[in-house]
């Protein structure tokens, strides 16, 4: 798909043993059991577990690898063993054998929240963090749902003859709200009309 993966983290199936793949994604979680360290590894679209080889020198750098770094992960798909096997996930029945892994961006200081958790935190700092707190599984579905009704939506009422033209609405500006423009005026002298964008339907 591109320099950084061939599939995403919801693709690779058994039909895929014995292929060299490679994906991209944050570093869920990681389980070091002396010799053989597993990652799982998440994008938009699923988790998919990598594992390293006991004699890999990418043991003891793997098992370092701060959560929430993005990671791209080279290796071959091999079936997992029957003890191994995550039926709750699509990529349950295998794993990725790592031969290289890289470190894209790394997490350099302490998270804020988890980012999966089920604790309770603070809106406040949810929205000062947004970048992180996207990431959450179930934020995320909300978002994909958002997304999916409001094609529906758009695509009926464009079968039934309507036009979607965008206009400029004059508004304040808020933390959370639309991207500002400012736009000089012709009628106040250094004045500036601050407004943004929305969709309308006619």
């Amino acid at each position: 798909m591109n320099i950084y993966r061939t599939h995403t983290c919801n693709e690779i199936r058994l039909e895929d043993v014995g292929k060299k793949v490679k994906i991209a994604g944050f570093v869920e979680t990681i389980r070091d059991l002396g010799g053989l360290v597993f990652l799982d590894i998440r994008d938009m679209y699923g988790i998919t577990q990598v594992v390293t080889s006991a004699d890999s020198a990418d043991v003891d750098f793997a098992s370092h690898i701060p959560l929430e770094s993005s990671v791209c992960v080279e290796g071959i798909v091999r079936k997992r063993d029957a003890e191994t096997v995550n039926e709750k996930l699509d990529t349950g029945l295998v794993e990725i054998a790592i031969e290289t892994i890289e470190v894209l961006g790394r997490r350099t200081k302490n998270l804020p929240f988890e980012i999966n958790g089920n604790s309770d935190v603070r809106e406040d700092l949810r929205l000062q963090y947004r970048f992180l707190d996207l990431r959450n599984d179930a934020l995320k579905k909300n978002i994909i749902l958002r997304a999916q009704v409001i094609q529906f939506l758009r695509s009926q009422m464009i079968e039934q003859g309507f036009l979607e033209v965008q206009t400029p609405i004059l508004t304040s500006s808020s933390p959370e709200g639309a991207r500002d423009y400012l736009v000089p005026s012709r009628l106040h002298a250094r004045k500036v009309l601050c407004f943004t964008t929305s969709t309308s339907t006619i």
